[in-house]
């Protein structure tokens, strides 16, 4: 008779233990429930990904989202490509999108949303030879022959804090260049110079 007492509780242990696991479950899944109408908040702050850019040797502007619902618009890609073109030789180049998001983190960053004065984006290597030639400041093998990097500043924002903005992301390179009041970010190894 013990026996069948013993198989008894472990039968109702079990059947607890059970009822127990089925109770978690139907927990996590309510807060799992709950949590989703915050996590569908957070998302459509972020729905797009904009941004505001002045080529400041051809004066051409564009202020565009390139991003929406979790992609990367091709469309809005080339434009951006075709207003930071090589503005000597007039080549294009895709842009890396990353370098658009570095951007996009900057102007949140500072809080200002006035357009980015680009100096330099795509550089041709054959323009890029040219300034290399001509300064000791211009790497012979620049990630803006890549499309991997952007000489800018903000109107607005001092260029020391933009530079201190732009380093607090550890997401690349920064440089600083206060004589010719630009800083230069780029999506490569981070680095400060």
């Amino acid at each position: 008779m013990s026996k069948l007492i013993v198989t008894d509780n472990l039968e109702a242990l079990t059947e607890q233990g059970a009822t127990r696991r089925r109770l978690l479950q139907a927990s996590l899944g309510a807060c799992a429930l709950f949590a989703m109408p915050a996590a569908n908040a957070a998302y459509s702050r972020i729905y797009e990904k904009r941004v505001s850019l002045l080529n400041m040797h051809t004066g051409e502007r564009i202020r565009t989202a390139y991003w929406e619902r979790g992609k990367y618009i091709p469309g809005a890609l080339k434009e951006i490509a075709k207003v930071l073109r090589d503005h000597r030789s007039g080549e294009r180049h895709p842009i890396d999108p990353r370098l658009l998001d570095l951007i996009q983190q900057l102007q949140y960053k500072t809080g200002n949303s006035k357009e980015f004065q680009v100096v330099s984006a795509y550089r041709s290597p054959a323009t890029n030879a040219a300034l290399s030639a001509q300064s000791h400041g211009v790497a012979k093998n620049s990630l803006h022959m890549q499309g991997k990097a952007l000489d800018i500043r903000l109107p607005g924002v001092p260029l020391h804090m933009l530079r201190r903005a732009a380093m607090s992301m550890h997401a690349g390179g920064v440089g600083y260049y206060p004589q010719s009041n630009f800083i230069h970010i780029d999506t490569g190894n981070v680095r400060y110079w």
